[in-house]
């Protein structure tokens, strides 16, 4: 009986390039899983569509999609903002958008995924692979404080010691295009220049995530952006007015 190897993929540049350097050292991967929250950007949906191929054609495994369920139905992140009239948790200084769809999905199918069964049963634990890249050891460290008795989780780019460049070359050399980021169009994590990004590139996308921000009844934060409402930077945008905002230092935890 072996360990199931097992990728938390995120689906942005990281967890890509991890991924692929897993495969030019023939290292085993038996299953690939993405949480969709059903926020992310086409552009990351369009990478998991091309990379799953690439993986196929190398004979890995494809990229196995799975989200959250409420009452037997799929809940988008989106909606159940909308529905309590909030925004994500991230918002308010808790990170439990990422544990509810993103890590718990992931371990829902698991749960029911025969080989992680099989080795749970005979005592083994599933070996999990997480993208974060040597600049983030303190979310390796802030997540090893966790006790698990099924996970054994592995970091294969702080022990490669890759930074983001090295994630960048590993995706050229494969032939790949960058995916860019993986977060909701929506997360309040968002950098302003990156909320402006969003205005130009997506104007479908940015004007759900104003609906979200408008219908959100607030009392101690103003907006999206924590100490400032998205509105606002799309407002000074339009009028040629220097944002004067700046991102509040808080990353989801979310495995890009």
């Amino acid at each position: 009986m072996k360990q199931p190897h097992v990728v938390a993929f995120g689906g942005g540049t990281d967890s890509t390039a991890m991924v692929i350097e897993l495969v030019h050292r023939k290292e085993p991967i038996d299953l690939i899983l993405f949480a969709d929250t059903g926020g992310e950007r086409p552009e990351t949906y369009n990478h998991i569509e091309v990379f799953s191929h690439w993986l196929k054609e190398r004979g890995y495994p494809e990229i196995i999609t799975v989200w959250k369920v409420k009452d037997g139905q799929r809940l988008t992140l989106e909606q159940d903002c909308l529905e309590h009239k909030g925004l994500p948790s991230i918002a308010y200084g808790f990170k439990r958008c990422s544990d509810h769809f993103k890590i718990r999905p992931q371990n829902i199918y698991l749960r029911e995924w025969q080989p992680a069964v099989d080795a749970w049963n005979s005592g083994l634990k599933v070996i999990k692979y997480i993208g974060y890249d040597s600049g983030e050891i303190r979310r390796k460290e802030n997540a090893e404080k966790r006790i698990d008795n099924k996970y054994d989780y592995r970091y294969p780019l702080i022990d490669w010691g890759w930074e983001r460049e090295e994630c960048i070359e590993a995706i050229n050399k494969a032939g790949l295009k960058l995916p860019g980021k993986s977060a909701c169009f929506f997360c309040p994590s968002s950098r302003p220049k990156e909320i402006i990004d969003l205005y130009e590139k997506h104007p479908d996308l940015m004007n759900r995530a104003l609906t979200m921000e408008a219908q959100a009844e607030l009392t101690i934060i103003k907006g999206l952006g924590r100490n400032y409402a998205w509105s606002e930077v799309v407002a000074m945008h339009k009028a040629q007015i220097t944002l004067p905002f700046v991102g509040f230092d808080l990353p989801c935890e979310c495995t890009e």
